[in-house]
């Protein structure tokens, strides 16, 4: 009598295109994520117990302890602040502007500065204080 083996049947799962759609996924969230660019400065930020969250969107402007403007990351001289912003925004950017400045940084020079936002044409000017997180 002959004896009839049975075939090992294994039921095994594909797992290549669950693999192809998790990288799919990964792609697809490393291209739609929006970064916040803020620049590497040892700023004290003033607090404030209104404080709320700035747009990502927003023209950054960071002013130093010593007095040092950058406008987006880029160095620019306070008469040259107004000029710049207006040429931002003809660009198509939005109309809000966030003042990153340090906690030691003079009244006067912040109010300077955000007079100049105002200015060069931002409708809406902000500044950064230690909970807000851009």
């Amino acid at each position: 009598m002959r004896y009839l083996r049975k075939r090992d049947v294994s039921s095994g799962v594909d797992i290549s295109p669950l693999i192809d759609m998790v990288f799919i996924l990964l792609i697809f969230f490393m291209v739609s994520t929006t970064f916040v660019k803020d620049m590497k400065l040892d700023i004290e930020r003033p607090g404030a117990a209104s404080s709320e969250r700035a747009s990502t969107k927003a023209i950054r402007v960071h002013l130093e302890r010593s007095g040092n403007l950058y406008l987006e990351g880029q160095p620019v001289k306070p008469w040259m602040l107004q000029s710049r912003i207006r040429d931002l925004l003809k660009g198509g950017a939005s109309g809000q502007v966030l003042v990153v400045t340090d906690r030691l940084v003079s009244a006067e020079k912040l109010v300077d500065v955000v007079d100049q936002c105002r200015l060069g044409g931002a409708t809406d000017v902000g500044v950064a204080t230690e909970k807000e997180a851009g």
